[in-house]
């Protein structure tokens, strides 16, 4: 079942297309993560979804409606999307900030109400940030900004939830944060999660639904421990890898080869007074073996 979909999509910058006849269903309830090389459509294909871009063929559908036809209040109330890289006017806290997401909710007739208050404290609680509520935004870490951002989107209420590289520019202790932070949105209220990460390793261990792009097309799409393989990652990042089991979690984990450390492994490798010797496979340098069923484990 999906809550958004793109059927037939096409999307063109100076008159070549990005997408032609694009076609996506987004898992409801389930975090979706769109992978690829830079500039293979990524983030213009989310935009679209969220109707910041508007397709020159095709449709983006949201909870059954043709998102065209939509008021801009009508979808912020059924989806959110933060940007890459947002920005907060100086001096604005975050209190300020979070309840900015409470503008659909508003009219002429409506001003704010206790259902308000209570979504922003909320939205607050549940990305830790309440006790920093009174802080301006520009004054707050990688993380804590990146958190505040994401309260306001929380603060929406809305059942789809779209995120630009919400990691990017942030240290991987930040990053974690971030990944935890939707994560535990994602099992505790059933949101819809969208997002564009770069971070191949990180995107399978949080992704349920792996959408991988390149030039404009889906080249795979499904669980990640369906379509994330060495060929996969060959095709869409023209990049020679293993792919081995993650210790931890059992999804897929991505080794680059790096051709000059590969050649001073295998030399380093080589016994006292041996000057030739076999070549060494990837998978013995990183230490996997090859199971029965031809998959790769931990050796």
């Amino acid at each position: 079942m999906s809550t958004l979909e793109a059927k037939s999509l096409g999307l063109s910058y100076g008159g070549a297309y990005i997408f032609e006849d694009l076609n996506l269903a987004v898992p409801e309830g389930k975090i979706t993560v769109f992978i690829g090389s830079n500039g293979c459509g990524k983030s213009t294909l989310l935009r679209s979804m969220a109707r910041l871009l508007k397709p020159q063929r095709g449709t983006v559908v949201l909870s059954g409606s043709d998102i065209a036809g939509m008021s801009t209040k009508e979808v912020a109330r059924k989806l959110a999307i933060l940007p890459q890289g947002p920005a907060a006017p100086e001096g604005l806290t975050v209190l300020q900030l979070v309840k900015q997401g409470r503008y659909p909710y508003q009219s002429w007739l409506k001003q704010w109400s206790r259902e308000d208050e209570a979504a922003v404290f909320a939205a607050l609680e549940a990305t830790g940030m309440n006790e920093l509520k009174e802080r301006t935004v520009d004054s707050l870490s990688g993380g804590q900004r990146q958190r505040a951002w994401i309260a306001m989107t929380l603060a929406q209420e809305t059942p789809v939830i779209l995120l630009d590289e919400p990691t990017t520019y942030l240290d991987l202790t930040h990053q974690i944060e971030v990944l935890d932070l939707l994560y535990e949105l994602n099992v505790r209220e059933k949101r819809t999660i969208v997002m564009v990460l770069h971070d191949i390793n990180l995107a399978c261990r949080y992704a349920d639904h792996i959408v991988a792009i390149r030039q404009g097309k889906i080249q795979a799409a499904g669980r990640p421990e369906e379509v994330v393989d060495s060929a996969l990652m060959e095709a869409v990042f023209q990049l020679k890898c293993e792919i081995i089991p993650d210790p931890l979690y059992g999804t897929p984990l991505c080794i680059p080869h790096d051709k000059t450390r590969l050649r001073a492994a295998k030399a380093a490798q080589k016994p006292a007074g041996e000057t030739r010797r076999e070549p060494v496979s990837g998978e013995e340098l990183v230490g996997v073996r090859r199971a029965d069923n031809g998959g790769l484990v931990m050796a």
